[in-house]
């Protein structure tokens, strides 16, 4: 019987494997998809997401440096650089690769296969054939794991929804650019020399090219042609009734989540899984609800307030105005994401 069994193989599946095996305990993750595994994702890296990849010993990670964030509606803006070490724009493949090399380094084995069914008694966990004391959910957005335990609540109508794509563009800054409209926000992220991401949010269901045409400044600085195929997710938020199920714990996008507004989604699912590993390492798996609820905090608060914002395009207009008079308090903001 191993210890901990992780459901899914994305960024917060294999940085929960790596930090149990650090830990002296023996991981095993289940994932359908080959490695690497590709996902619309704004890709930038917050620098407390860079410093928990230094901490899992993945290193070398090629990108592109970031400086801070950038907000911008027509011709006001407002930007704010990070404090200390900066960001990183990655590839999300770039990114995967990276943290499966390092978890099969540390011996942690992957099986292809979903996870299914899953049996628990006081003991035991058991799914996709293997049996552990404890299963880590790791399966993203829409997490099966989460809706065959029932931990799902129910959702919002209108929700939003983000679609990604790159352009073989050099980037034109260093900063993470949030270009905002009454429609929705462009999320401009350098992750190489010559490639950009740009995603894109809104309640609207419509095409990429559709999206695009709300922001005319931004699309006439995507000179290059688009080199991948969109990707969409949503509807984004996902309201979940509790993280601990028995001896299953959800962690990364299956323990609940908000909107990718502040861009701090794989930062947050590192963080997470760490967590959750540290309290089944001491031997104190309920104290994880309270670990998720201090490391996700900030980001709920303010997240939470920036969407109040953009729900209604009179208030979404006042967004990058208020941040470009009040240079501060944008700072503050960005500050306490990092």
């Amino acid at each position: 019987m191993i210890d901990v069994l992780v459901a899914g193989g994305g960024p917060a599946g294999l940085a929960a494997a790596i930090h149990a095996a650090l830990a002296g305990l023996e991981a095993v993750v289940v994932e359908p998809r080959t490695a690497p595994v590709d996902k619309a994702c704004g890709e930038g890296l917050m620098p407390s997401g860079v410093t928990a990849l230094r901490a899992l010993g993945v290193e070398g990670v090629t990108g592109h440096a970031l400086r801070g964030i950038r907000y911008l509606d027509g011709t006001t803006h407002a930007e704010a650089p990070f404090r200390g070490d900066g960001g990183l724009g990655v590839r999300r493949t770039t990114l995967h690769s990276a943290l499966y090399e390092r978890a099969l380094g540390l011996g942690v084995r992957v099986l292809e296969g979903k996870v299914g069914e899953v049996r628990q008694n006081g003991d035991t966990v058991t799914a996709a054939g293997t049996t552990a004391r404890w299963l880590i959910a790791a399966d993203g957005l829409h997490s099966p794991v989460r809706r065959s335990l029932g931990l799902d609540l129910p959702g919002r109508p209108h929700g939003r929804y983000g679609l990604r794509r790159h352009y073989r563009v050099a980037p034109w800054t260093d900063f993470v650019e949030v270009h905002w409209s009454r429609h929705g926000e462009a999320y401009v992220t350098p992750v190489g020399d010559d490639l950009v991401g740009v995603a894109i949010l809104s309640r609207s269901r419509r095409g990429y090219d559709d999206h695009l045409a709300a922001f005319p400044a931004l699309a006439a600085s995507l000179h290059g042609p688009a080199t991948t195929a969109v990707r969409g997710a949503g509807p984004l938020r996902q309201r979940v009734r509790r993280r601990v199920a028995g001896r299953v714990l959800l962690v990364g996008d299956a323990a609940g989540y908000l909107d990718a507004l502040t861009g701090e989604g794989v930062a947050l699912a590192l963080a997470t899984a760490g967590a959750a590993v540290r309290c089944l390492a001491t031997g104190r798996p309920a104290a994880y609800e309270r670990a998720w609820a201090r490391l996700t905090r900030r980001h709920r608060l303010l997240t939470g307030a920036l969407l109040a914002a953009a729900h209604r395009p009179g208030t979404a207009r006042l967004v990058v105005p208020t941040a470009s008079r009040l240079p501060p308090l944008f700072s503050a903001a960005v500050h306490a994401l990092q």
